[in-house]
């Protein structure tokens, strides 16, 4: 709660119930994954999957929010036999080094996974140049994923690693919702709120835009002017808080200066909010601007703080407003459609079938939960391989097949040169 800047609800789905649930879960997938045998054995011989661990280390680089994030980097690795490096965030510091605690406490071999905090890009620069650099395992910023890609990429090019690497990768997202005229206005709105807010929208998942057709807005509007006051700004340790403080000073400057330019920016207008002070803390309220430009920047660039953006759009524009959706970011990583009208959905599922890695129907595109939303998302949002899932399990491996035969070759010769 502390470290981290969560409120009690928060911290208790994250770094408690969320970790448990991943370790106990991807245990289930490993047997599963190792029951996966080839179907067909012919007569004297025995043919037999082998799921080794990499050949070399995993380098696991985890976010500063979510506790339970670092359990999906290294708990898989590891499980899989792998020798796993882990390099914390400076902002997760004592939570990750508690949860690396437990795990020798609990009779993990104490160099299976590595802890090692530091200099960000002095660890990684001294890693990547390993020979027996055997994957990466991100979650962060696109732009620092874009860069470790290819300083790799050019690692592999110099013949510097023992095998290629596995590369996996779950980054930004400018997540989003877009509501029907047919829609319940009050649950859309709700569920935005909570979707943008929660946890000062600092989470991958986060919605950041919003479109709302032109009949709902008014109700969509007032519910948000109403609700948003109730949400109190403050001290995690003030259990009624909804609000806490962004993570450090750095993320303060960057949302208060969206707030500042917003303030000169004849295409935004405020609806709520717009209050950023660090007197006692980096506390930047709930803020909502509605745009009037679709492809304004503010639709477009991850801000990653409790800033939404919303567009009106007329009713008569829906499927252009899809296309619209679809086009303005290089995000796909979470989103919501609101919409009671059945055709509506599933029309809005078509057009936005790569807009999203994670869909939501008529709910926020926040709080996927372990064996029931897988998490991923592809474009610039990341490699989508679905943590929480064997797929992504396998990503740990690699394969061996083996046959082993019982019957004595007799011939060289075939049957058919046999005249």
């Amino acid at each position: 709660m502390l470290g981290q800047g969560k409120n009690i609800w928060q911290a208790e789905i994250d770094a408690a119930a969320e970790t448990v649930d991943f370790f106990k879960y991807y245990i289930q997938e490993a047997w599963q994954l190792y029951s996966q045998q080839p179907k067909v054995q012919s007569d004297g011989d025995w043919n037999k999957l082998e799921y080794r661990p990499l050949e070399g280390f995993v380098y696991a680089i985890a976010p500063f929010n979510f506790t339970a994030l670092g359990a999906t980097l290294i708990g898989p690795a590891a499980l899989l036999g792998n020798v796993v490096i882990w390099k914390p965030s400076d902002y997760a510091l004592h939570a990750s080094w508690l949860l690396h605690q437990i795990l020798i406490e609990a009779g993990l071999p104490k160099d299976v996974i590595q802890f090692l905090p530091g200099d960000a890009e002095e660890v990684t620069n001294s890693i990547l140049k390993r020979p027996e650099f055997g994957a990466l395992s991100y979650i962060g910023s696109t732009q620092v994923f874009k860069g470790l890609q290819k300083k790799i990429g050019n690692a592999i090019g110099d013949g510097v690693y023992n095998s290629y690497p596995r590369v996996i990768g779950e980054t930004g997202g400018k997540n989003w919702g877009i509501v029907h005229p047919s829609a319940d206005i009050r649950n859309a709105a709700l569920n935005t709120i909570r979707a943008s807010f929660e946890y000062q929208g600092q989470k991958c998942s986060a919605n950041s835009r919003v479109y709302v057709a032109e009949s709902a807005w008014p109700e969509f509007k007032h519910i948000l002017q109403e609700q948003i006051p109730q949400l109190k700004v403050g001290s995690v340790e003030d259990y009624s808080n909804f609000i806490t403080p962004v993570i450090h000073e750095q993320a303060f400057d960057r949302l208060n200066k969206v707030i500042e330019d917003a303030k000169h920016d004849p295409e935004l207008e405020l609806i709520i909010g717009g209050k950023a002070s660090k007197d006692e803390g980096y506390f930047v309220h709930p803020t909502i601007y509605r745009t009037s430009n679709p492809r304004h920047d503010i639709m477009s660039r991850e801000l990653f703080g409790p800033i939404l953006a919303v567009y009106v759009y007329p009713d008569s524009e829906w499927k252009q407003t899809l296309e619209t959706l679809n086009t303005t970011s290089r995000y796909a990583l979470t989103g919501s459609i609101f919409a009671k009208d059945p055709y509506a959905l599933r029309e809005a599922m078509t057009e936005l079938k790569h807009a999203a890695g994670m869909l939501y129907l008529n709910t926020k595109c926040t709080g996927s939960v372990v064996a029931q939303q897988p998490f991923g998302g592809s474009r610039d949002s990341g490699t989508n391989d679905k943590t929480g899932t064997m797929a992504h399990l396998q990503r740990f491996t690699s394969v061996r097949t083996i046959k082993e035969d019982f019957k004595p070759l007799e011939v060289v010769q075939y049957p058919s040169n046999e005249v």
